[in-house]
Protein backbone atom coordinates (compact mmCIF):
# COMPACT_ATOMS: atom_id res chain seq x y z
CA UNK A 1 0.00 0.00 0.00
CA UNK A 2 1.43 3.38 -1.00
CA UNK A 3 0.29 6.82 0.15
CA UNK A 4 -0.37 10.31 -1.19
CA UNK A 5 -0.99 13.59 0.62
CA UNK A 6 -3.17 16.33 -0.82
CA UNK A 7 -4.06 19.82 0.36
CA UNK A 8 -7.13 21.79 -0.74
CA UNK A 9 -6.94 25.54 -0.11
CA UNK A 10 -9.61 27.72 -1.79
CA UNK A 11 -7.10 30.57 -1.85
CA UNK A 12 -5.38 28.62 -4.65
CA UNK A 13 -8.23 29.32 -7.05
CA UNK A 14 -7.43 28.73 -10.72
CA UNK A 15 -10.45 30.31 -12.33
CA UNK A 16 -14.23 30.06 -12.47
CA UNK A 17 -15.91 26.78 -13.38
CA UNK A 18 -17.42 27.89 -16.65
CA UNK A 19 -20.44 25.85 -17.69
CA UNK A 20 -19.19 25.79 -21.28
CA UNK A 21 -16.42 23.51 -20.04
CA UNK A 22 -19.04 20.75 -20.07
CA UNK A 23 -20.04 21.17 -23.69
CA UNK A 24 -20.73 18.51 -26.27
CA UNK A 25 -20.39 17.99 -29.99
CA UNK A 26 -22.93 16.70 -32.50
CA UNK A 27 -21.74 16.02 -36.04
CA UNK A 28 -23.65 14.60 -38.98
CA UNK A 29 -21.56 11.44 -38.91
CA UNK A 30 -22.58 7.77 -38.87
CA UNK A 31 -25.56 7.06 -36.60
CA UNK A 32 -25.14 10.15 -34.47
CA UNK A 33 -28.10 12.16 -35.74
CA UNK A 34 -30.09 9.53 -37.65
CA UNK A 35 -30.83 6.46 -35.47
CA UNK A 36 -29.21 8.33 -32.56
CA UNK A 37 -30.95 11.59 -31.73
CA UNK A 38 -33.65 11.10 -34.32
CA UNK A 39 -35.63 7.93 -35.05
CA UNK A 40 -39.27 8.69 -35.91
CA UNK A 41 -40.42 5.07 -35.82
CA UNK A 42 -38.98 4.31 -32.40
CA UNK A 43 -41.38 3.55 -29.50
CA UNK A 44 -39.70 6.37 -27.53
CA UNK A 45 -39.95 8.93 -30.34
CA UNK A 46 -41.70 12.22 -29.56
CA UNK A 47 -43.96 14.07 -31.99
CA UNK A 48 -40.90 15.44 -33.83
CA UNK A 49 -39.18 12.06 -34.14
CA UNK A 50 -36.56 12.62 -31.42
CA UNK A 51 -35.91 9.76 -29.02
CA UNK A 52 -37.12 10.66 -25.53
CA UNK A 53 -34.76 8.13 -23.91
CA UNK A 54 -31.79 9.84 -25.56
CA UNK A 55 -33.04 13.29 -24.52
CA UNK A 56 -33.27 12.08 -20.91
CA UNK A 57 -29.73 10.69 -20.99
CA UNK A 58 -28.29 13.87 -22.54
CA UNK A 59 -29.99 15.92 -19.84
CA UNK A 60 -28.52 13.59 -17.20
CA UNK A 61 -25.10 13.95 -18.80
CA UNK A 62 -25.30 17.69 -18.16
CA UNK A 63 -23.95 19.11 -21.41
CA UNK A 64 -24.07 22.88 -21.80
CA UNK A 65 -23.13 24.31 -25.19
CA UNK A 66 -23.16 21.85 -28.12
CA UNK A 67 -20.99 22.39 -31.19
CA UNK A 68 -22.74 21.64 -34.50
CA UNK A 69 -22.83 20.42 -37.35
CA UNK A 70 -19.15 19.39 -37.50
CA UNK A 71 -16.38 18.50 -37.53
CA UNK A 72 -15.11 17.39 -40.90
CA UNK A 73 -18.70 17.37 -42.13
CA UNK A 74 -18.94 21.16 -42.01
CA UNK A 75 -16.21 21.71 -44.61
CA UNK A 76 -18.49 20.46 -47.36
CA UNK A 77 -21.79 21.66 -45.86
CA UNK A 78 -24.17 24.13 -47.49
CA UNK A 79 -26.22 25.53 -44.63
CA UNK A 80 -29.08 26.51 -46.94
CA UNK A 81 -29.70 22.78 -47.53
CA UNK A 82 -30.73 22.37 -43.90
CA UNK A 83 -33.56 24.92 -43.72
CA UNK A 84 -36.93 25.26 -45.37
CA UNK A 85 -39.57 22.61 -46.10
CA UNK A 86 -38.13 19.13 -45.56
CA UNK A 87 -39.57 17.76 -48.77
CA UNK A 88 -37.63 20.38 -50.72
CA UNK A 89 -34.27 19.85 -49.07
CA UNK A 90 -31.63 18.25 -51.29
CA UNK A 91 -29.86 14.97 -50.60
CA UNK A 92 -26.11 15.60 -50.67
CA UNK A 93 -23.03 13.39 -50.77
CA UNK A 94 -20.88 13.97 -47.68
CA UNK A 95 -17.25 13.61 -48.79
CA UNK A 96 -15.89 13.72 -45.23
CA UNK A 97 -17.56 10.48 -44.11
CA UNK A 98 -18.56 9.12 -47.54
CA UNK A 99 -22.25 9.02 -46.71
CA UNK A 100 -25.50 10.48 -47.98
CA UNK A 101 -26.86 13.41 -45.99
CA UNK A 102 -30.64 13.62 -46.29
CA UNK A 103 -30.89 17.00 -44.52
CA UNK A 104 -33.99 15.75 -42.76
CA UNK A 105 -32.51 17.23 -39.60
CA UNK A 106 -31.25 20.76 -40.04
CA UNK A 107 -30.74 23.96 -38.11
CA UNK A 108 -34.36 24.42 -37.00
CA UNK A 109 -34.85 20.80 -35.94
CA UNK A 110 -31.54 20.68 -34.09
CA UNK A 111 -32.39 23.90 -32.24
CA UNK A 112 -35.68 22.28 -31.17
CA UNK A 113 -33.72 19.28 -29.87
CA UNK A 114 -31.39 21.62 -27.96
CA UNK A 115 -34.42 23.22 -26.31
CA UNK A 116 -35.51 19.75 -25.21
CA UNK A 117 -32.13 18.85 -23.68
CA UNK A 118 -31.51 22.32 -22.21
CA UNK A 119 -28.31 23.11 -24.10
CA UNK A 120 -27.08 26.08 -26.14
CA UNK A 121 -25.97 26.09 -29.77
CA UNK A 122 -22.35 26.60 -30.85
CA UNK A 123 -22.37 26.86 -34.63
CA UNK A 124 -19.51 26.11 -37.03
CA UNK A 125 -19.28 27.79 -40.44
CA UNK A 126 -17.81 26.23 -43.57
CA UNK A 127 -14.42 27.77 -44.39
CA UNK A 128 -13.32 24.69 -46.31
CA UNK A 129 -15.31 24.93 -49.54
CA UNK A 130 -17.08 28.22 -48.81
CA UNK A 131 -16.10 31.56 -47.33
CA UNK A 132 -16.90 34.92 -45.80
CA UNK A 133 -20.16 35.68 -47.59
CA UNK A 134 -21.80 32.36 -46.72
CA UNK A 135 -20.77 32.74 -43.07
CA UNK A 136 -22.28 36.23 -42.88
CA UNK A 137 -25.46 34.98 -44.53
CA UNK A 138 -25.81 32.21 -41.96
CA UNK A 139 -25.23 34.69 -39.12
CA UNK A 140 -27.90 36.98 -40.55
CA UNK A 141 -30.34 34.10 -40.89
CA UNK A 142 -29.67 32.94 -37.33
CA UNK A 143 -29.31 36.13 -35.30
CA UNK A 144 -31.01 39.12 -36.95
CA UNK A 145 -34.51 39.60 -35.48
CA UNK A 146 -36.12 40.68 -38.76
CA UNK A 147 -36.28 43.24 -41.52
CA UNK A 148 -34.02 41.49 -44.04
CA UNK A 149 -34.59 38.81 -46.63
CA UNK A 150 -32.63 36.13 -44.75
CA UNK A 151 -34.13 36.92 -41.34
CA UNK A 152 -37.58 36.86 -42.91
CA UNK A 153 -36.74 33.51 -44.47
CA UNK A 154 -36.05 32.17 -40.96
CA UNK A 155 -39.36 33.55 -39.76
CA UNK A 156 -41.18 32.02 -42.71
CA UNK A 157 -39.51 28.72 -41.88
CA UNK A 158 -41.14 28.76 -38.45
CA UNK A 159 -38.67 30.47 -36.13
CA UNK A 160 -39.92 33.96 -35.28
CA UNK A 161 -37.35 34.67 -32.57
CA UNK A 162 -33.67 34.56 -33.61
CA UNK A 163 -31.56 31.54 -32.74
CA UNK A 164 -29.21 34.05 -31.05
CA UNK A 165 -26.10 31.89 -31.43
CA UNK A 166 -23.39 33.30 -29.18
CA UNK A 167 -20.32 31.21 -30.14
CA UNK A 168 -19.18 30.56 -33.73
CA UNK A 169 -16.35 28.36 -34.99
CA UNK A 170 -14.45 29.62 -38.03
CA UNK A 171 -14.15 26.30 -39.83
CA UNK A 172 -12.75 23.00 -38.59
CA UNK A 173 -9.25 21.47 -38.49
CA UNK A 174 -8.04 23.48 -41.45
CA UNK A 175 -4.47 22.27 -40.88
CA UNK A 176 -5.50 18.66 -41.62
CA UNK A 177 -4.71 17.25 -45.10
CA UNK A 178 -7.93 15.20 -44.75
CA UNK A 179 -10.01 18.37 -44.59
CA UNK A 180 -11.93 19.63 -47.61
CA UNK A 181 -10.36 23.00 -48.38
CA UNK A 182 -7.22 22.27 -46.37
CA UNK A 183 -4.81 25.18 -46.67
CA UNK A 184 -1.71 26.72 -45.14
CA UNK A 185 -1.76 28.65 -41.89
CA UNK A 186 -1.15 31.87 -43.80
CA UNK A 187 -4.01 31.30 -46.22
CA UNK A 188 -6.40 30.13 -43.51
CA UNK A 189 -5.43 32.98 -41.18
CA UNK A 190 -6.22 35.56 -43.85
CA UNK A 191 -9.60 33.94 -44.63
CA UNK A 192 -10.49 33.60 -40.95
CA UNK A 193 -9.59 37.24 -40.29
CA UNK A 194 -11.73 38.47 -43.21
CA UNK A 195 -14.62 36.30 -42.08
CA UNK A 196 -14.35 37.35 -38.44
CA UNK A 197 -14.31 41.04 -39.36
CA UNK A 198 -17.35 40.60 -41.59
CA UNK A 199 -19.31 38.67 -38.98
CA UNK A 200 -18.53 41.25 -36.31
CA UNK A 201 -19.76 44.04 -38.61
CA UNK A 202 -23.11 42.27 -38.51
CA UNK A 203 -23.14 41.18 -34.85
CA UNK A 204 -20.35 42.63 -32.66
CA UNK A 205 -21.56 40.68 -29.62
CA UNK A 206 -20.71 37.17 -30.87
CA UNK A 207 -17.70 35.14 -29.71
CA UNK A 208 -15.44 33.62 -32.37
CA UNK A 209 -13.21 30.55 -32.29
CA UNK A 210 -10.36 30.29 -34.78
CA UNK A 211 -8.92 26.89 -35.77
CA UNK A 212 -5.81 25.81 -33.94
CA UNK A 213 -3.95 22.62 -34.73
CA UNK A 214 -6.05 19.46 -34.98
CA UNK A 215 -3.55 17.74 -32.67
CA UNK A 216 -0.33 18.38 -30.76
CA UNK A 217 1.42 15.77 -32.92
CA UNK A 218 0.74 17.69 -36.15
CA UNK A 219 4.02 18.68 -37.83
CA UNK A 220 2.82 22.27 -38.06
CA UNK A 221 1.79 22.50 -34.38
CA UNK A 222 2.94 25.70 -32.73
CA UNK A 223 3.87 27.47 -35.91
CA UNK A 224 0.26 27.07 -37.12
CA UNK A 225 -1.09 28.73 -33.97
CA UNK A 226 1.43 31.57 -34.22
CA UNK A 227 0.74 32.38 -37.88
CA UNK A 228 -3.05 32.09 -37.58
CA UNK A 229 -3.15 34.31 -34.50
CA UNK A 230 -0.88 36.90 -36.11
CA UNK A 231 -3.68 37.33 -38.65
CA UNK A 232 -6.68 37.01 -36.33
CA UNK A 233 -5.59 38.10 -32.84
CA UNK A 234 -7.70 41.28 -32.76
CA UNK A 235 -10.76 39.61 -34.28
CA UNK A 236 -11.29 36.36 -32.32
CA UNK A 237 -11.83 35.33 -28.72
CA UNK A 238 -10.61 31.73 -28.63
CA UNK A 239 -8.39 29.30 -30.49
CA UNK A 240 -9.35 25.64 -30.72
CA UNK A 241 -7.55 22.53 -29.46
CA UNK A 242 -8.44 18.97 -30.49
CA UNK A 243 -7.09 15.83 -28.82
CA UNK A 244 -8.00 12.15 -28.83
CA UNK A 245 -6.30 9.44 -26.80
CA UNK A 246 -6.02 5.66 -26.99
CA UNK A 247 -3.84 2.87 -25.69
CA UNK A 248 -1.01 2.08 -28.12
CA UNK A 249 0.71 -1.30 -28.33
CA UNK A 250 -0.37 -2.38 -24.85
CA UNK A 251 1.31 0.60 -23.18
CA UNK A 252 -1.29 1.08 -20.45
CA UNK A 253 0.98 3.22 -18.26
CA UNK A 254 1.36 5.90 -20.95
CA UNK A 255 -2.34 5.73 -21.81
CA UNK A 256 -3.28 6.29 -18.16
CA UNK A 257 -1.06 9.40 -18.23
CA UNK A 258 -2.80 10.92 -21.28
CA UNK A 259 -3.85 13.98 -19.29
CA UNK A 260 -0.18 14.93 -19.03
CA UNK A 261 -0.25 15.40 -22.80
CA UNK A 262 -3.43 17.47 -22.55
CA UNK A 263 -1.77 19.65 -19.91
CA UNK A 264 1.25 20.24 -22.13
CA UNK A 265 -0.96 20.91 -25.15
CA UNK A 266 -2.96 23.59 -23.34
CA UNK A 267 0.10 25.22 -21.83
CA UNK A 268 1.92 25.34 -25.18
CA UNK A 269 -1.03 26.97 -26.94
CA UNK A 270 -1.43 29.49 -24.12
CA UNK A 271 2.27 30.35 -24.33
CA UNK A 272 2.07 30.81 -28.10
CA UNK A 273 -1.04 32.97 -27.89
CA UNK A 274 0.46 35.13 -25.16
CA UNK A 275 3.69 35.51 -27.15
CA UNK A 276 1.72 36.76 -30.16
CA UNK A 277 -0.16 39.18 -27.92
CA UNK A 278 3.04 40.43 -26.30
CA UNK A 279 4.67 41.01 -29.68
CA UNK A 280 1.65 43.11 -30.65
CA UNK A 281 1.70 45.04 -27.39
CA UNK A 282 -1.85 43.87 -26.79
CA UNK A 283 -3.57 43.61 -23.42
CA UNK A 284 -6.17 41.26 -24.89
CA UNK A 285 -6.08 37.59 -23.88
CA UNK A 286 -6.93 34.72 -26.21
CA UNK A 287 -8.59 31.79 -24.46
CA UNK A 288 -8.90 28.16 -25.55
CA UNK A 289 -11.89 26.30 -26.89
CA UNK A 290 -10.99 22.62 -26.45
CA UNK A 291 -13.86 21.78 -28.75
CA UNK A 292 -12.94 18.18 -29.54
CA UNK A 293 -11.65 15.75 -26.92
CA UNK A 294 -12.27 12.12 -26.05
CA UNK A 295 -10.93 8.59 -26.08
CA UNK A 296 -10.90 7.40 -29.69
CA UNK A 297 -9.34 4.21 -31.01
CA UNK A 298 -8.57 5.77 -34.35
CA UNK A 299 -6.07 3.02 -35.20
CA UNK A 300 -9.04 0.64 -35.49
CA UNK A 301 -10.76 2.78 -38.12
CA UNK A 302 -10.54 1.57 -41.69
CA UNK A 303 -10.37 4.20 -44.38
CA UNK A 304 -13.86 5.63 -44.79
CA UNK A 305 -14.40 5.68 -48.54
CA UNK A 306 -16.91 4.39 -51.07
CA UNK A 307 -16.20 1.12 -52.83
CA UNK A 308 -18.19 2.23 -55.89
CA UNK A 309 -19.55 5.45 -57.36
CA UNK A 310 -23.00 4.59 -56.02
CA UNK A 311 -21.82 3.51 -52.53
CA UNK A 312 -23.01 6.40 -50.35
CA UNK A 313 -25.02 4.92 -47.44
CA UNK A 314 -27.32 6.85 -45.12
CA UNK A 315 -26.26 6.78 -41.46
CA UNK A 316 -23.78 3.87 -41.63
CA UNK A 317 -22.25 2.47 -38.45
CA UNK A 318 -19.03 4.45 -38.08
CA UNK A 319 -16.65 5.00 -35.15
CA UNK A 320 -18.82 3.17 -32.61
CA UNK A 321 -16.14 2.56 -29.99
CA UNK A 322 -17.16 0.56 -26.92
CA UNK A 323 -15.38 1.93 -23.85
CA UNK A 324 -13.79 0.01 -21.00
CA UNK A 325 -13.32 0.93 -17.35
CA UNK A 326 -9.71 1.86 -18.10
CA UNK A 327 -10.91 4.17 -20.88
CA UNK A 328 -13.32 5.83 -18.45
CA UNK A 329 -10.59 6.40 -15.86
CA UNK A 330 -8.44 8.14 -18.48
CA UNK A 331 -11.52 10.08 -19.61
CA UNK A 332 -12.06 11.28 -16.02
CA UNK A 333 -8.44 12.40 -15.81
CA UNK A 334 -8.92 14.53 -18.95
CA UNK A 335 -11.79 16.32 -17.20
CA UNK A 336 -9.43 16.99 -14.30
CA UNK A 337 -6.98 18.54 -16.75
CA UNK A 338 -9.64 20.79 -18.27
CA UNK A 339 -10.76 22.00 -14.83
CA UNK A 340 -7.15 22.54 -13.81
CA UNK A 341 -6.80 24.99 -16.72
CA UNK A 342 -10.12 26.75 -16.26
CA UNK A 343 -8.35 30.10 -16.21
CA UNK A 344 -7.71 29.75 -19.96
CA UNK A 345 -9.97 26.95 -21.20
CA UNK A 346 -13.18 28.93 -21.70
CA UNK A 347 -15.06 26.20 -23.55
CA UNK A 348 -14.75 22.47 -24.22
CA UNK A 349 -16.77 20.01 -26.28
CA UNK A 350 -16.83 16.27 -25.68
CA UNK A 351 -16.70 14.64 -29.11
CA UNK A 352 -19.23 13.18 -29.59
CA UNK A 353 -22.54 12.48 -27.79
CA UNK A 354 -24.47 9.53 -29.27
CA UNK A 355 -23.20 6.34 -30.98
CA UNK A 356 -20.11 7.97 -32.54
CA UNK A 357 -17.21 7.71 -30.01
CA UNK A 358 -19.93 8.54 -27.53
CA UNK A 359 -20.99 8.19 -23.89
CA UNK A 360 -24.50 7.21 -25.04
CA UNK A 361 -25.31 4.28 -27.33
CA UNK A 362 -28.55 3.29 -29.04
CA UNK A 363 -29.97 0.52 -31.16
CA UNK A 364 -32.59 1.17 -33.87
CA UNK A 365 -35.96 0.25 -32.40
CA UNK A 366 -34.17 -0.81 -29.21
CA UNK A 367 -32.65 0.57 -26.03
CA UNK A 368 -30.30 3.41 -25.20
CA UNK A 369 -27.61 2.97 -22.55
CA UNK A 370 -24.71 4.67 -20.80
CA UNK A 371 -21.13 3.81 -21.72
CA UNK A 372 -18.47 3.81 -18.99
CA UNK A 373 -17.34 7.31 -20.00
CA UNK A 374 -20.81 8.67 -19.26
CA UNK A 375 -20.25 8.60 -15.52
CA UNK A 376 -17.18 10.84 -15.04
CA UNK A 377 -18.70 13.49 -17.30
CA UNK A 378 -22.15 13.46 -15.69
CA UNK A 379 -20.76 13.54 -12.15
CA UNK A 380 -18.16 16.22 -12.83
CA UNK A 381 -20.68 18.40 -14.66
CA UNK A 382 -23.12 18.12 -11.76
CA UNK A 383 -20.70 18.54 -8.86
CA UNK A 384 -18.18 21.11 -10.19
CA UNK A 385 -19.38 24.55 -9.14
CA UNK A 386 -17.90 27.89 -8.16
CA UNK A 387 -14.15 28.11 -8.74
CA UNK A 388 -11.65 25.46 -9.74
CA UNK A 389 -9.01 25.10 -7.04
CA UNK A 390 -5.46 23.88 -7.47
CA UNK A 391 -4.68 20.89 -5.24
CA UNK A 392 -1.23 20.45 -3.75
CA UNK A 393 -0.26 16.80 -4.33
CA UNK A 394 2.53 14.76 -2.79
CA UNK A 395 2.44 11.39 -4.50
CA UNK A 396 4.63 8.56 -5.74
CA UNK A 397 5.66 8.78 -9.37
CA UNK A 398 5.07 6.29 -12.16
CA UNK A 399 7.47 5.77 -15.06
CA UNK A 400 5.94 5.88 -18.54
CA UNK A 401 7.54 5.30 -21.91
CA UNK A 402 5.86 8.32 -23.50
CA UNK A 403 5.72 11.00 -20.81
CA UNK A 404 8.51 10.07 -18.40
CA UNK A 405 7.74 10.07 -14.68
CA UNK A 406 4.15 11.13 -13.92
CA UNK A 407 2.22 11.50 -10.64
CA UNK A 408 0.39 8.36 -9.50
CA UNK A 409 -2.42 10.57 -8.19
CA UNK A 410 -3.76 13.65 -9.93
CA UNK A 411 -6.52 15.85 -8.55
CA UNK A 412 -8.43 19.09 -8.81
CA UNK A 413 -11.05 20.63 -6.53
CA UNK A 414 -13.91 23.05 -6.96
CA UNK A 415 -15.36 25.31 -4.29
CA UNK A 416 -18.54 27.36 -4.20
CA UNK A 417 -18.12 29.60 -1.17
CA UNK A 418 -21.58 31.11 -1.40
CA UNK A 419 -23.31 27.71 -1.46
CA UNK A 420 -20.89 26.21 1.04
CA UNK A 421 -20.16 23.30 -1.30
CA UNK A 422 -16.96 21.78 -2.63
CA UNK A 423 -15.94 18.77 -4.69
CA UNK A 424 -12.75 16.86 -5.19
CA UNK A 425 -11.94 14.86 -8.32
CA UNK A 426 -9.11 12.32 -8.22
CA UNK A 427 -7.50 9.75 -10.47
CA UNK A 428 -5.16 6.94 -9.43
CA UNK A 429 -2.97 5.81 -12.33
CA UNK A 430 -1.16 3.06 -10.45
CA UNK A 431 -1.85 -0.41 -11.84
CA UNK A 432 -0.43 -2.67 -9.14
CA UNK A 433 -1.73 -1.70 -5.71
CA UNK A 434 -4.14 0.57 -3.89
CA UNK A 435 -3.06 3.94 -2.56
CA UNK A 436 -4.07 5.62 0.71
CA UNK A 437 -4.90 9.26 0.06
CA UNK A 438 -4.87 11.80 2.89
CA UNK A 439 -6.53 15.11 2.01
CA UNK A 440 -6.21 18.25 4.14
CA UNK A 441 -9.53 20.09 3.69
CA UNK A 442 -9.22 22.41 6.68
CA UNK A 443 -9.06 25.38 4.32
CA UNK A 444 -12.68 24.73 3.41
CA UNK A 445 -13.83 25.17 7.01
CA UNK A 446 -15.89 22.57 8.81
CA UNK A 447 -17.32 20.28 6.17
CA UNK A 448 -19.01 16.91 5.86
CA UNK A 449 -18.81 14.36 3.07
CA UNK A 450 -22.21 14.20 1.35
CA UNK A 451 -21.50 12.07 -1.76
CA UNK A 452 -18.79 9.67 -2.88
CA UNK A 453 -18.38 8.04 -6.28
CA UNK A 454 -15.75 5.54 -7.35
CA UNK A 455 -15.26 4.23 -10.89
CA UNK A 456 -13.20 1.04 -10.77
CA UNK A 457 -13.43 -2.61 -11.70
CA UNK A 458 -11.07 -5.50 -11.13
CA UNK A 459 -11.59 -6.24 -14.83
CA UNK A 460 -10.21 -3.14 -16.56
CA UNK A 461 -11.73 -4.28 -19.84
CA UNK A 462 -15.28 -4.38 -18.41
CA UNK A 463 -17.77 -2.53 -20.62
CA UNK A 464 -21.44 -1.63 -20.80
CA UNK A 465 -23.12 -3.18 -23.82
CA UNK A 466 -26.63 -3.74 -25.13
CA UNK A 467 -26.66 -7.15 -23.46
CA UNK A 468 -25.12 -5.85 -20.20
CA UNK A 469 -25.99 -2.14 -20.08
CA UNK A 470 -25.28 -1.82 -16.34
CA UNK A 471 -22.18 -4.02 -16.07
CA UNK A 472 -20.13 -0.97 -14.98
CA UNK A 473 -21.55 1.51 -12.49
CA UNK A 474 -19.96 4.00 -10.08
CA UNK A 475 -20.22 2.97 -6.47
CA UNK A 476 -19.74 4.66 -3.13
CA UNK A 477 -16.28 4.61 -1.57
CA UNK A 478 -15.59 4.64 2.16
CA UNK A 479 -14.08 7.83 3.54
CA UNK A 480 -13.04 9.05 6.99
CA UNK A 481 -13.07 12.74 7.92
CA UNK A 482 -11.52 13.74 11.22
CA UNK A 483 -10.13 17.11 12.32
CA UNK A 484 -10.18 18.40 8.76
CA UNK A 485 -8.28 15.44 7.33
CA UNK A 486 -10.16 13.34 4.78
CA UNK A 487 -8.89 9.83 4.13
CA UNK A 488 -9.81 7.55 1.25
CA UNK A 489 -8.22 4.46 -0.26
CA UNK A 490 -8.20 4.26 -4.04
CA UNK A 491 -7.77 0.91 -5.78
CA UNK A 492 -5.52 0.58 -8.83
CA UNK A 493 -6.71 2.41 -11.97
CA UNK A 494 -9.57 4.37 -10.44
CA UNK A 495 -11.36 7.69 -10.75
CA UNK A 496 -13.26 9.22 -7.85
CA UNK A 497 -15.44 12.22 -7.03
CA UNK A 498 -16.07 13.37 -3.45
CA UNK A 499 -18.66 16.06 -2.64
CA UNK A 500 -18.38 18.13 0.54
CA UNK A 501 -20.71 20.58 2.25
CA UNK A 502 -20.07 23.17 4.92
CA UNK A 503 -21.68 22.40 8.28
CA UNK A 504 -22.64 24.66 11.13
Amino acid sequence: MTAARLTVDPRSAIGPVRRRLFGGFVEHLGRHVYDGLYEPGHPQADERGFRRDVIALVRELGVSTIRYPGGNFVSGFRWEDSVGPREQRPRRLDLAWHSTETNEIGLHEFADWLDAVGSDLMLAVNLGTRGTLEAIDLLEYANVPGGSTLSQQRIDNGRVEPFDVRVWCLGNEMDGPWQLGHRSADDYGKLAARTAKGMRQLDPSIELVVCGSSGRAMPTFGDWERVVLEHTYDDVDMISCHAYYQEHDGDAASFLASAVDMDRFIEAVVATADAVGAARGSTKRIDISFDEWNIWYIDRVDAVKPTAIDDWPVAPRLLEDVYSVQDAVVFGSLLISLLAHSDRVASASLAQLVNVIAPIMTEPGGPAWRQTTFFPFALTSRLARGAAVRVSVETPMIDTATYGAVPAVSAVATADAEAGEAALFLVHRGREEAIDVEIDVRGLGEVAVVETHLLHDDDLSARNTRDEPERVQPRAVETRLEDGILRVSLPPVAWAALALRRVG
